[in-house]
């Protein structure tokens, strides 16, 4: 006897701001320390967002990558995209340069790709073509070279929307000459630009003001 399998509904999309990040070297770790990481990542997560006014009702629940996560905020005026470059980044880097000095067996730095775009849901969680845009931005071979040749606690790569939108326009706290290096993704057969940001531009603090 055969069964059917209805298609799924596909709700209409959500706009979100869309943050990923992903621990460097976990898997040259142990499991044991790999959950510390996975612990540690999340605390680190939730003291920069909290640290730039980010609370937990603008934002999505943390989808587990392994050894990252996807993070998503909501389109409300109290977090606009830009906040993500010039506040929530610095913010971050310094919880894990602080989080390095003072439990230096625990330390470990990230990778950061920042994007924003439209995200459908269902009982499995987020999925669309833009979060695979963020996710394949994080991957490229090109960020991942920043960070292994830097002493920077993160790397970050933006895509093309958010440089377009946010980055060269130099909001405060955003330093639009330090997204120098151009790279290349393929999405859905379309090859999409990102902008890698240069070390030790935004230093915490930068555009930290009220």
């Amino acid at each position: 006897m055969s069964t059917s399998v209805s298609a799924p509904v596909v709700d209409l999309p959500r706009h979100r701001a869309i943050v990923v990040v992903d621990i460097e070297g976990s898997t040259m770790r142990t499991n044991p320390a790999r959950a510390r990481l996975r612990s540690g990542l999340r605390v680190l997560l939730d003291e920069a967002f909290l640290g730039c006014g980010i609370e937990e009702s603008y934002r999505d629940p943390y989808v587990d990558r392994g050894d990252g996560a996807l993070c998503l905020v909501r389109p409300v005026d109290e977090v606009p995209k830009a906040m993500l470059i010039a506040r929530f980044v610095p913010v971050l880097a310094a919880a894990l340069r602080q989080s390095a000095e003072l439990v230096p067996e625990a330390a470990f730095r990230l990778r950061v790709a920042v994007h924003a775009g439209e995200v459908h849901y269902d009982e499995h969680g987020p999925y669309g073509e833009d979060v695979d845009v963020a996710c394949r931005l994080l991957d490229a071979p090109e960020v991942k070279r920043r960070l292994k040749n830097s002493d920077e606690p993160l790397a970050l790569v933006v895509s093309e929307e958010i440089h377009r939108a946010v980055v060269r326009h130099g909001y405060a706290g955003i330093d639009r000459g330090a997204f120098t290096q151009v790279l290349h993704v393929w999405v859905g057969g379309q090859r999409l630009r990102g902008w890698i940001r240069a070390d030790g531009a935004d230093l915490p603090g930068a555009g930290l003001s009220a």
